[in-house]
């Protein structure tokens, strides 16, 4: 049994995949587990008996990774849970970036009661015409489930679609189409016509399209941006707009610098706006804080490495620890010192912090616990 605290509003999807007896809302105490979409946890105090935080959704940038990860909190997302949500508005903003549909709508507006509609709209469409996205070349920057669903439904609009990401995983590239052509950063910026960023906010990805950046880019292209508002430079981005550099810019994430600027479209934060990624988000964070609360698995987690192993002994004790040398070795010797048999051991890292699962033929002493715990690199030791 464990306490869930709710901070935002979440799917009710996510009651089917706890556990019977958890307690999940909004006024648990003491929480086992935080389960949050844009809440801001970082002046958020965390209680010694939290266990693990699991976002719904992607971005992380509203929890304190740092903080958490130097007490043993697991921090979670959801990665493509949404990603079905996302691809289809980015098809829509393409569509968006190639005609001058928003434009032509809100001219429509300005014509209620007009006398002469039908003639007044067919002389006034002329100031409106656009282009297809069939037969363009659409630059992916990011590949991972998002990027990939976004690329492979290009291709199927007949769109030349190439594709960047420096960290493309296995399972990513076997699941973009053969057409997806994967190119160097340079060479897509200066070839799209369109352009869809798909990467996370980080230092080294902030301000990433800026002055230097829309240099390199083909006269006339869209950028299309649904990952961070930070991404982007927005004072770079309406120069090239106004300069004709960037036929147009359409953002998630709208700005008081932007909202108002001729061929820049804000749309209000609807990547993942949809009851069915909502649900699927819900039902993924629920799952991953179960299954660490439960069987000390960790499966997308932002800060510790993803360590997963099937329950197959009497007791399992997991120890979060700094990567340093000798640290198998010291924990090993003080299990095998008191007669206990190691079933299993799994231990993977992630930058200076590891995580260890031991699944034991018997429960451990206090002692033992006690003496493992008080290891200098230790951070946190469970026993299950």
């Amino acid at each position: 049994m464990a306490n869930i605290l709710k901070l935002n509003e979440i799917s009710e999807v996510a009651d089917k995949f706890l556990p019977a007896g958890y307690v999940f809302g909004k006024d648990v105490k003491n929480p086992d587990g935080i389960m949050l979409r844009s809440f801001n946890m970082h002046e958020y105090p965390l209680n010694d008996e939290l266990l693990a935080v699991a976002r719904a959704g992607a971005g992380t940038n509203n929890i304190p990774i740092d903080k958490c990860t130097e007490k043993g909190i697991v921090v979670f997302n959801t990665p493509g849970a949404n990603a079905n949500a996302v691809k289809e508005l980015v098809l829509c903003e393409l569509f968006l970036g190639g005609r001058k549909i928003t434009d032509a709508i809100d001219w429509v507006k300005t014509l209620k009661g007009a006398e002469g509609l039908s003639k007044i709209v067919e002389k006034g469409k002329s100031s409106f015409v656009g282009h297809e996205i069939s037969g363009k070349t659409l630059g992916v920057i990011g590949l991972g489930a998002i990027g990939v669903n976004v690329a492979n439904a290009a291709v199927g609009l007949g769109m030349n679609v190439l594709g960047y990401d420096p960290y493309l995983s296995i399972d990513g590239a076997l699941h973009l189409d053969t057409q997806v052509k994967t190119s160097d950063l340079d060479t897509l910026l200066k070839t799209a016509d369109f352009i869809t960023v798909h990467v996370p906010f980080t230092p080294s990805t902030a301000n990433m399209f800026n002055a230097d950046t829309f240099a390199k880019m083909k006269d006339g292209a869209v950028l299309i941006n649904n990952s961070r508002g930070e991404l982007v430079d927005n004072a770079a981005v309406v120069a090239a707009v106004e300069s004709g550099k960037l036929e147009r810019y359409i953002t998630d994430f709208p700005a008081d610098q932007l909202i108002g600027v001729k061929n820049i479209i804000c749309v209000p934060h609807l990547g993942a706006s949809t009851p069915e990624a909502e649900d699927n988000c819900a039902m993924m964070a629920a799952k991953e804080l179960a299954e660490y609360i439960e069987n000390g698995n960790i499966v997308h987690s932002v800060n510790y490495p993803d360590v997963f192993s099937p329950r197959s002994s009497v007791s399992r004790m997991t120890v979060m620890h700094d990567n340093v040398k000798e640290v198998i070795s010291k924990i090993t010797s003080i299990i095998s010192a008191a007669g206990i048999n190691i079933a299993n051991l799994l231990d993977k890292s992630k930058g200076d912090k590891a995580y260890l699962i031991v699944d034991l033929d018997e429960k451990p002493s206090d002692k033992v616990i006690a003496d493992i715990g008080a290891l200098e690199f230790v951070t946190r030791l469970r026993v299950l």
